[in-house]
């Protein structure tokens, strides 16, 4: 803030010394709060990205725009899921932007790309998907906040409902890119049966005949897979075309069995089991006042757990601006204020491990349909409760 005085202007004297005694005690952060936001509405993550910009942009409007009640600029843009493009435009982000808070994208390779730049400028990285394994132990980070999960926790879940459910026998499918593979890994630590076939497919690959052929031949009690976005819409059209529905149970993650998905496949969805640590349906005020929220903003579409993580991101900021009376320049003040997560999540009450990485609830879920005829997602228990990841241990943060 600039401010000048006329030493010549004896009408307004008194009027002017009140305008210097503001200058002089104006903080020194009055500039708007610079928030980036990355966008992924293009690429292999394409209809997640959407659902997040949603959400992102449903918290901005219901603040009014700001922060803690501090003015806001965010700068958005499509980093379109590759980690190449991402990395010039968090370059710029922080070189010419000069932003104070960072978000996005969606996938892991494409966070491990662009957290370097941000942890050198000690601009906090508020993760609303990715939560790549390896800031969660001996590489975590003050700046880092996985806000939304550890990549692992939502594929132990599943690998404990199927370990008790006693599948036998299954295979594995996922994605060759680092969320794929904690994935497979995290399902692994908890499940405890057979496992006929482990498949890692391309990144944004379709065409899944290949693997179905092998599916066929190993003949699994159940399967489990990460596919998220259109990999694994086109996966599970497929899988139920081709029969395999009958006999082989499918088991997943919200990732690839939330309303999103449901929305763009329909029926074939019946019966499918999936591990989220966020659902529609969860009884807290906070979860129904956004729920209700966005169905109005978006049409009476229900929202998806990317819209939901997003939504948090927002009110985490909003807290953590408030806390430190908008002063976003003391950047250790402002992680500290993060960690604390004072704020009323959709998911409910839950708190950050020393990694930054949430210790909370992960439920079950099926796919059904409702009193309306409604292919929905039901919430049935929780498996894992108060539940924190598995790296927590190795990171030196205090």
């Amino acid at each position: 803030m600039t401010c000048s005085v006329s030493r010549n202007s004896r009408l307004h004297r008194a009027a002017l010394t009140l305008v210097a005694l503001a200058c002089v005690l104006a903080p020194a952060w009055a500039a708007p709060v610079k928030v980036g936001i990355a966008l992924d509405v293009s690429g292999p993550f394409a209809g997640p990205g959407a659902e997040a910009r949603d959400g992102f942009n449903l918290a901005i409007k219901l603040l009014g725009g700001k922060l803690g009640g501090q003015p806001v600029e965010f700068v958005q843009t499509d980093m379109a899921g590759s980690p190449d493009q991402a990395k010039q435009l968090v370059d710029r982000f922080v070189q010419r932007e000069k932003i104070d808070l960072f978000t996005g994208p969606i996938a892991s390779n494409v966070a491990l790309a662009v957290a370097p730049t941000l942890f050198a400028a000690k601009v906090p990285y508020l993760s609303n998907n990715a939560g790549p394994s390896q800031f969660a132990g001996a590489q975590c980070n003050a700046f880092f906040f996985g806000t939304a999960y550890q990549n692992d926790q939502f594929h132990e879940a599943a690998g404990k409902f199927a370990d008790d459910q006693k599948f036998g026998r299954m295979v594995l499918i996922a994605p060759n890119y680092p969320a794929g593979k904690d994935a497979l890994t995290g399902f692994k630590r908890k499940y405890k049966g057979v496992v006929a076939d482990e498949m890692y497919t391309k990144l944004g690959q379709i065409d899944y005949a290949t693997e179905l052929a092998q599916l066929r031949a190993a003949k699994p009690q159940a399967l489990y897979f990460f596919l998220p976005g259109a990999m694994g819409i086109n996966f599970i059209k497929q899988f139920v075309g081709a029969g395999l529905s009958k006999d082989i149970t499918l088991v997943t993650s919200g990732f690839s069995a939330d309303e999103d998905v449901i929305a763009a496949v329909g029926d074939p969805m019946l019966g499918l089991f999936n591990t989220s640590h966020w659902a529609y349906d969860l009884d807290n005020a906070a979860n129904k006042a956004f729920v209700a929220a966005f169905r109005k903003e978006y049409g009476g579409r229900l929202p998806s757990l990317y819209a939901a993580q997003a939504f948090d991101v927002i009110a985490a900021m909003d807290a953590a601006v408030k806390a430190v009376g908008g002063n976003v320049a003391d950047r250790e003040a402002l992680s500290k204020a993060l960690a604390k997560a004072q704020y009323a999540s959709v998911r409910g009450s839950f708190k950050y491990a020393n990694n930054h990485y949430p210790v909370e609830n992960f439920y079950l879920r099926t796919i059904g349909k409702n009193a309306e005829g409604r292919v929905t997602n039901k919430t049935i228990k929780t498996l894992l409760e108060n539940y924190g990841d598995s790296y927590a241990a190795q990171c030196p943060l205090k």
